[in-house]
């Protein structure tokens, strides 16, 4: 019987490395049991933090309304928190579905809609918690990001199968 090391084995140089996920590190990459215990985990403390950011969204109208200002302005105050919250969800489960990248329009302002994406928060956290029950959340796009650097890099590694080493630099071809 032989055995296996545990430590893992030195890539060679140029080989694609996994982006860390948040949360998840690289655990992603190999699905061990450290990933498991994050997968369950992150949902979580997703739903506390969704909670607790409600519970802070309630003192807020309950303070507006203790100020009589009228149905009216408390009607404003919760539309524009639904909108902003289903504004603010809909953009992380973009985001952490498709990637940066994919976010267009209003989708990608960071700076303008800051005030927006502060008071949807709690939808934003509501979007990551369903999105950790199907996988590390960003995972799809990071493994699809590896996938291809690693498919680019067998490919150009099967060019070179007659020359396994790295290309002779100029200075090699000027000597030969």
């Amino acid at each position: 019987m032989t055995e296996q090391s545990t430590t893992p084995q030195p890539k060679p140089a140029g080989a694609p490395e996994p982006e860390a996920v948040r949360w998840f590190g690289t655990s992603w990459v190999g699905r061990g049991a450290d990933y498991w215990l994050r997968r369950v985990l992150v949902p979580i403390g997703a739903l506390l933090t969704a909670v607790a950011g409600a519970f802070v969204l309630r003192f807020a109208v309950a303070g507006v309304g203790m100020s009589d200002a009228g149905g009216f302005v408390n009607g404003l105050l919760i539309a524009a928190i639904a909108i902003c919250s289903c504004l603010a969800a809909l953009r992380t489960w973009k985001l952490l579905s498709e990637g940066k990248d994919a976010l267009t329009g209003w989708m990608a302002e960071d700076r303008s809609l800051g005030a927006v994406w502060l008071i949807g928060s709690v939808g934003a956290v509501i979007a990551y918690f369903f999105r950790s029950l199907t996988e590390a959340p960003g995972e799809a796009v990071e493994r699809a990001r590896y996938e291809q650097a690693v498919q680019q890099y067998a490919r150009r590694q099967a060019g070179r199968s007659g020359r396994p080493g790295p290309k002779p630099g100029k200075a090699a071809k000027r000597k030969g």
